[in-house]
């Protein structure tokens, strides 16, 4: 004969009433601003040290050969990420053959740039290189639609592998061809500009917690404050002075004012660079890109400002410090 609290506990709950027998879990606190910047300090510093390493090793094979495997590394790591979200989205790329393409994108530029298997080239040489092989991977990949039996979404397929690879490689091997410039210290350009995309990076951050009050554009990116804008303007600026200052001759060409212009130009790309990266997230429903570094996120999460400032660094190195 049942009890009545067995008749009880057989008894289905009604929907939205608790079940009195289960435990709830305990809810997890979210971490701190400051845990937050510190994981992502933390993070940083490990990270560039490998990079620091890599220009400053005082031997040319070795650093060339670390230099190009990390921005290998970044460079899939990255493409992977990117593919992910297109995925996420529920939309079509042929995965593989972008990733592909990117290994060959940054080690034909290494090969070409670098001065270890060819003599070094002029920077119109070693584009006109790099063009050769984005026109090649736009044909390989309508061959790639044609032999598809099973995607017929072409022009998406097309469309989106396309872009991953412009996105992240190619953006990315502006790097390379900062590093490999002729007649300039190019490890001190790219540390250069390392620093004060990051300063303004931090700027955003550290200004924007502190007194941010007035959203930029709230739908891509709730964080985001002009107040944090200005603060990335004003430490990117003071930053690149302040290095121009110490760096001295090791900076061909540089001067005060290429110094300010250059802090003002970086400051506000890295912001808009990662505001695209705000999109693509938001559009997959990512908060982070990856896990990969703890407080940072992803490898895209690192690099979405740096992607947007290394081509403009290029060219104003190529176009205005060196012409």
């Amino acid at each position: 004969m049942k009890s009545r609290l067995d008749t009880f506990a057989a008894r289905p709950l009604k929907p939205g009433v608790p079940d009195p027998s289960v435990t709830p879990a305990p809810s997890l606190a979210a971490p701190s601003k400051g845990r937050i910047f510190l994981r992502r300090l933390t993070s940083s510093v490990i990270l560039w040290a490998v990079v620091l390493g890599a220009l400053f090793s005082g031997h040319q094979v070795v650093s060339s050969v670390v230099f190009v495997a990390l921005i290998g590394f970044l460079a899939v790591t990255g493409l992977i990420e990117f593919y992910g979200m297109v995925e996420k989205r529920g939309l079509v790329c042929f995965r593989n053959l972008g990733i592909a393409a990117g290994i060959l994108l940054i080690f034909a530029t290494f090969a070409q740039s670098s001065g270890l298997f060819f003599k070094n080239l002029a920077p119109s040489k070693t584009n006109d290189f790099e063009t050769s092989i984005l026109i090649v991977f736009v044909l390989g990949l309508c061959i790639r639609q044609f032999v598809s039996k099973t995607n017929t979404a072409g022009i998406l397929a097309i469309s989106t592998t396309l872009f991953g690879l412009m996105y992240v490689p190619w953006l990315l091997n502006f790097i390379q061809k900062i590093h490999f410039f002729p007649g300039v210290e190019g490890n001190h350009y790219i540390l250069y500009f390392i620093l004060v995309t990051k300063f303004s990076d931090c700027g955003a951050y550290a200004v924007g917690s502190l007194i941010g009050r007035h959203k930029m554009i709230p739908r891509v990116s709730p964080g985001k404050t002009w107040e944090g804008f200005g603060g990335a303007i004003v430490v990117s600026t003071a930053a690149s002075v302040i290095y121009y200052k110490l760096a001295g001759s090791h900076l061909a060409g540089m001067t005060m004012l290429h110094a300010v212009i250059l802090g003002i130009l970086l400051s506000v790309a890295a912001v808009v660079g990662d505001l695209i990266e705000s999109i693509f997230k938001r559009e997959a429903g990512l908060k982070d890109s990856g896990k990969l570094f703890p407080g940072i996120g992803g490898i895209l999460d690192l690099l979405d400002s740096l992607l947007f400032n290394a081509p403009l660094m290029y060219l104003y190195l190529r176009h205005v410090l060196t012409n």
